[in-house]
């Protein structure tokens, strides 16, 4: 299980453990917040392609499918 402070996950690095479309490494690009200071949205970013993915943050804290930093 990945530890993660929402104030430093913007501009995160990340690796797929399983390639997402060929694509391993990507960085947090986006971040939005609601009233509780709750992250809302979160954008990643493949760093080859550039193309962007929506997901849940919550997600990154899955050590089976997401490590921190690029490796």
């Amino acid at each position: 299980m990945n530890k993660i402070n929402n104030k430093k996950l913007l501009n995160s690095k990340w690796t797929a453990v399983k390639p997402v479309g060929k694509e391993r490494h990507f960085l947090v690009t986006e971040l939005t917040f609601d009233e509780n200071n709750n992250v809302t949205h979160c954008l990643i970013e493949a760093v080859i392609s550039n193309q962007s993915k929506l997901i849940n943050w919550i997600e990154l804290k899955n050590s089976l499918h997401w490590l921190q930093g690029w490796k």
